[in-house]
């Protein structure tokens, strides 16, 4: 309240400025959720990576420790049940036949053999083998199969595998039949391939290597007459991962 010149007194009426107003930033909460997702993406990649790091660590030191070997498979025994050969002309070779009185256009082959295969693990773990398969072949031609249900063999153990092919009349073209007559008749022998492909892993702490393939590949002689075998032969086993 000021005095004028007169003395009196006038009363003002102030008018109050309204407060500035302040203007608040504005961020998006997606742009935060992004990064905090990335980063949160980028921890767990670094973790998985350095556990998956360490335990491949662990496993290399303990494979380097074991030293594994690859397991042997071999063809130890063959048994003949029974051979019979059948010509297209009026004659039959069961084993008694002598000579073949003209050359046949076809023959047929009957076969029926028992396999022992042993499986040798020299390892200090154990193996876990899948199911086996076998084929018996004549100059290339595929006569018949035989398959082994898979298996689990422990460290430092040796087990016994058998399977048994059976052929039930195995046409032959004229050339082949020609020979196998021959051989029969006159030397008293048939040779034959055993080809078979076996796999296995091996078992460390509950978990299964890369599988290996053994190769199983042996040459036998048959002699129809006495119905036994007379020969076998069996190649290196080759490895394959």
């Amino acid at each position: 309240m000021r005095p004028t010149a007169n003395g009196e007194h006038h009363h003002g009426h102030g008018l109050t400025a309204p407060p500035p107003q302040r203007h608040h930033a504005y961020y998006p909460r997606s742009s935060s959720s992004s990064a905090s997702f990335k980063g949160c993406c980028c921890c767990l990649f670094l973790l998985f990576s350095f556990l998956a790091l360490l335990i491949l660590a662990v496993v290399l030191i303990i494979v380097l420790a074991l030293k594994p070997k690859k397991p042997q498979f071999d063809l130890q025994q063959v048994g003949v049940q029974y051979m019979g050969i059948t010509t297209s002309n009026p004659w039959s070779f069961d084993g008694t036949a002598s000579a073949v009185p003209t050359t046949p256009t076809t023959a047929s082959l009957s076969l029926t053999i028992h396999m022992l295969f042993t499986a040798v693990n020299p390892n200090k773990v154990g193996i876990k083998y899948g199911e086996s398969r076998f084929t018996i072949m004549y100059r290339g031609i595929p006569l018949g199969k035989a398959s082994v249900p898979g298996f689990y063999q422990e460290a430092h153990s040796t087990r016994n595998v058998e399977a048994t092919i059976s052929v039930a009349r195995a046409n032959l073209m004229q050339a082949d039949a020609a020979d196998l007559i021959r051989e029969a008749s006159l030397n008293d022998r048939v040779e034959l391939r055993v080809l078979g492909d076996v796999s296995a892993k091996i078992r460390l702490l509950d978990f299964d290597s890369p599988g290996v393939q053994v190769s199983v590949d042996c040459g036998i002689v048959i002699s129809p007459r006495k119905q036994s075998l007379t020969d076998k032969q069996c190649g290196l086993d080759g490895l394959s991962v």
